[in-house]
């Protein structure tokens, strides 16, 4: 970062740090046990698609990757024009989901698409209300994300998962990044 940037107030992006997501399963723990949220085994990673062959034969890669895996991998474009790739595993199978959430990001990111990740968002519930854990590689941090219908969230509910796990997950400070995904797939 150069003296320019400091003066325009410019920021270095954070480096994805995959392996965060590992620190789930055992938040997952403390989540169940404090809140009544169990994981649903859902699970989604999303990225801006970028132009060009390199990321078509990417995508095309992922693609047949995904295919081996009896259809449980699915894809979808938001509104928005992000992918969303989505892992259904059994619900108390929480480190599989990971692991294969992991596999995904680590391929983009080792494709050289590291700066098209938005997030990776994992799927909870207390059999009322969802709540999504939401990953954001730009700024390294997690953030809860709790819809209540269309365009409404629980902001209560979403500062009270985060004092639940707060000491397990590395939580996004600034609660203006704690984007709101409506419609996410999985969520």
């Amino acid at each position: 970062m150069g003296l320019l940037d400091i003066l325009l107030g410019r920021s270095k992006a954070v480096p994805p740090n995959l392996d965060q997501l590992f620190s789930l399963p055992s938040a997952a723990i403390t989540l169940e046990t404090a809140a009544g949220f169990r994981p649903t085994g859902s699970g989604s990673v999303c990225f801006k698609a970028a132009e060009g062959g390199g990321f078509t034969a990417l995508r095309e890669e992922v693609d047949k990757l995904l295919a081996l895996d009896n259809g449980k991998f699915t894809s979808t474009t938001d509104s928005y024009g992000f992918t969303w790739l989505v892992r259904q595993t059994a619900p108390d199978d929480l480190e599989t989901l990971v692991t294969d959430l992991h596999a995904v990001n680590t391929s983009l990111v080792d494709a050289g698409f590291g700066n098209a990740l938005l997030c990776t968002l994992v799927a909870f519930t207390n059999g009322s209300q969802s709540v999504g854990l939401v990953y954001l590689y730009k700024r390294g941090s997690w953030y809860p994300f709790v819809p209540v219908g269309t365009d409404r969230r629980d902001n209560a509910q979403e500062l009270q998962i985060k004092s639940v796990v707060g000491a397990d997950l590395n939580f996004e400070s600034d609660l203006s990044r704690w984007f709101p995904i409506y419609g996410a797939p999985g969520l």
